[in-house]
């Protein structure tokens, strides 16, 4: 007589939908872990980064710290430079007023000379004032060849412009009262001259020595 197991039968569907459940489960648990890992190894790769970025901004601001420490230790260097432009400024501009005070002293002296080597013979003066860039003379003469000698010899100056006769009259005695006046300045001479400045040696004993008369 044949027998039919119809229990086992029965349950073999059992089997195979738990077998299929279990295969279900088992490719959720590959997702999650794969999902985990993927979240893992993205936390490394930010944290990696992180740290490579930390790393350039420590490194910069290193940097930073050299390149102002060498700043700080230049700024006293830059500042001893500014304060010796200002002593090396100050001291210019106190040398350059001594030599101005020394040209100021010499150039009265200098155009006294020149004015006493220009007289000629027969010829001395009264009177002699200047200012700034002009002189004015006024003199007496015992001819009128001595006053144009004296004109001629100031226009030799270099640093005399053309004199200009202003004003001449005979007085008692046979005496030329004359006045002349002319520009003067201390620049490179106008002509080559001989003697002192290029006025000529005058042509006898100084004759502003004479005594003022009238």
């Amino acid at each position: 007589m044949i027998k039919i197991n119809l229990l086992s039968e029965g349950k073999r569907p059992a089997a195979v939908r738990k077998a299929k459940t279990t295969s279900l489960l088992e490719g959720k648990d590959i997702g999650l872990y794969l999902l985990g890992l993927g979240l893992i190894l993205g936390l490394v790769a930010s944290l990696s980064y992180w740290w490579t970025l930390k790393g350039q901004v420590d490194a910069q601001q290193d940097d930073i710290k050299v390149a102002q420490a060498e700043v700080d230790s230049l700024g006293a260097v830059i500042k001893e430079v500014e304060d010796y432009k200002g002593k090396k400024a100050e001291l210019e501009r106190k040398i350059g007023i001594i030599n101005d005070l020394k040209a100021n002293q010499r150039g009265p002296v200098r155009l006294m000379d020149y004015v006493s080597r220009a007289l000629p013979e027969l010829l001395w003066l009264d009177r002699m004032s200047m200012n700034a860039s002009t002189i004015e003379i006024e003199g007496r003469a015992f001819n009128t060849n001595a006053v144009a000698t004296f004109i001629e010899n100031l226009d030799k100056v270099p640093e005399f412009e053309e004199p200009t006769l202003k004003d001449t009259s005979e007085q008692a005695g046979g005496v030329y009262k004359f006045t002349i006046s002319f520009n003067y300045s201390f620049t490179p001479p106008k002509t080559e001259g001989t003697g002192v400045a290029g006025a000529p040696p005058a042509s006898g004993p100084a004759a502003s020595a004479r005594p003022t008369s009238g």
